[in-house]
């Protein structure tokens, strides 16, 4: 506290940095430096200058300008997806994650005042756990990609030998593959390819890529292609044949109707969870990170306990808080700091809407409205799709005669997004969201393609 009883002119600290000119020039001359902005390296083109360079303006004109700036984006239907998937999300989860007991609370250190939330993050872990088959589930990551690297880490820790090598899938895309070579940095962890053929696993292509070396095999399902991998079995028996983890990549949609990852070994389930309860966003979402028990004490993040309580009701804590802000630095199984307890939340309330069978359907619709629309434009004059040979989930790759980019671009023209992914391939993603719109996409396709 501020001593304001000073005499006027005495030097003093403010409330916020209690340190007078005499400490700073102390402490400044104790690391060799003339002054503050000696502490900090920032390069010339990103420096305050002292100006924001905004014009003033009245609310009214503010949000004229807004409304101006956001009225230039491009209105586009999207059948993108890689990554990021945009199902239908209830109107019950935004009215229910909107109350302030939820929307206010940023972490729920206090149990005795945070009942509620709890609850709904074990029930949204307890979901995470059915869907998979294994044991403990988090609530949870920043998304799929520092998810899978918390797994990278987490294998350099659990596994019983030495090993610095992770193979992904050739395919695995880029955005998710930087993030993971970030995590795998400080530990010395390498990240390699295996490859894939007509977007699957090539088994004898992991098989050679594999030795005793290897910490990790990772393989998604849906892959990023959108093809459901049809080798996770003996992909999981190749990895512990190496004494390797199996790091299995998904969402919750996605196991509802694929293969369940304990039955074909998977020692961690990554993903995408914020598939239900979270609007593409693009950026905005959270992880989902599930594993075996015997890793407990290894998972990154938290995770909420059901125990009782002085009166032996049941109550919910936090009851492992493995981030270095918890415990010892040194002991600490990762840096993950603001958890996504929210979004967690929002999909917790999305998959209780649905119910089990809900959840099927919305997860059979993703094969079958793939499927339908892929057929209607494989009948399109310059339009070869699906170019894999496989089942598909929600996405797919077609050929087109035209260069990609030029019918990616011209789609775009008629209202249409969809991705180019090679020369002559675009991706193409639809949804519940989109699904009543494959009328208008196919007709531009005749039009462009």
């Amino acid at each position: 506290m501020t001593d304001h009883s000073r005499a006027a002119g005495e030097s003093r600290g403010t409330p916020y940095a209690p340190h007078t000119p005499e400490t700073t020039a102390a402490m400044l001359s104790a690391v060799g430096a003339d002054s503050e902005d000696d502490l900090f390296d920032i390069p010339e083109p990103v420096a305050f200058d002292g100006e924001f360079g905004i014009e003033a303006r009245s609310e009214r004109a503010a949000r004229r300008h807004v409304e101006g700036l956001l009225g230039r984006n491009d209105d586009l239907t999207e059948f993108l997806g890689r990554g990021h998937y945009d199902h239908y999300v209830p109107a019950v989860v935004d009215d229910l994650a909107s109350r302030s007991e939820f929307l206010t609370s940023y972490t729920q250190y206090q149990p005795e005042v945070a009942q509620g939330f709890l609850q709904a993050l074990f029930e949204y872990q307890s979901m995470l756990v059915e869907l998979t088959g294994l044991d403990v589930a988090n609530c949870s990551m920043y998304d799929a990609a520092t998810a899978l690297g918390e797994a990278a880490t987490l294998s350099q820790r659990v596994r019983s030998v030495s090993g610095d090598r992770v193979l992904v899938p050739d395919a695995l895309r880029e955005g998710k593959r930087a993030v993971l070579e970030n995590y795998a940095d400080g530990p010395g962890v390498a990240v390699e390819t295996y490859p894939t053929d007509d977007a699957n696993a090539d088994l004898d292509g992991l098989e050679a890529a594999l030795d005793d070396d290897v910490a990790m095999v990772y393989a998604e399902n849906p892959t990023v292609l959108g093809t459901i991998e049809e080798n996770l079995g003996a992909i999981g028996d190749l990895a512990d044949g190496h004494d390797a983890l199996f790091c299995l990549g998904t969402d919750p949609v996605a196991l509802a109707l694929l293969e369940e990852p304990a039955s074909v070994g998977a020692d961690v389930v990554v993903g995408e969870a914020g598939t239900l309860g979270v609007p593409a966003a693009y950026g905005t979402g959270h992880g989902l990170f599930v594993t075996r028990e015997d890793y407990l004490r290894q998972v990154p993040g938290r995770l909420v306990g059901a125990g009782e309580d002085e009166s032996g009701r049941r109550a919910y804590t936090l009851t492992l808080q493995t981030r270095e802000q918890h415990i010892r630095r040194e002991r600490a199984t990762s840096n993950i700091c603001t958890n996504q307890a929210w979004l967690a939340l929002r999909t917790a309330i999305h998959a209780a809407w649905l119910g089990p069978d809900g959840l099927l359907d919305l997860a059979e619709s993703c094969v079958t409205e793939a499927r339908d629309l892929a057929e209607r434009l494989d009948a399109v004059e310059g339009v070869r799709a699906p170019v894999h040979d496989r089942h598909h989930f929600r996405e797919f790759v077609a050929r087109t005669d035209r260069p990609a980019e030029a019918v990616r671009a011209d789609l775009a023209e008629s209202g249409y997004a969809v991705h180019a992914v090679g020369e002559h391939e675009v991706q193409v993603c639809v949804t519940d969201t989109t699904a009543d719109d494959a009328d208008g996409l196919v007709a531009a396709f005749e039009e462009v393609a």
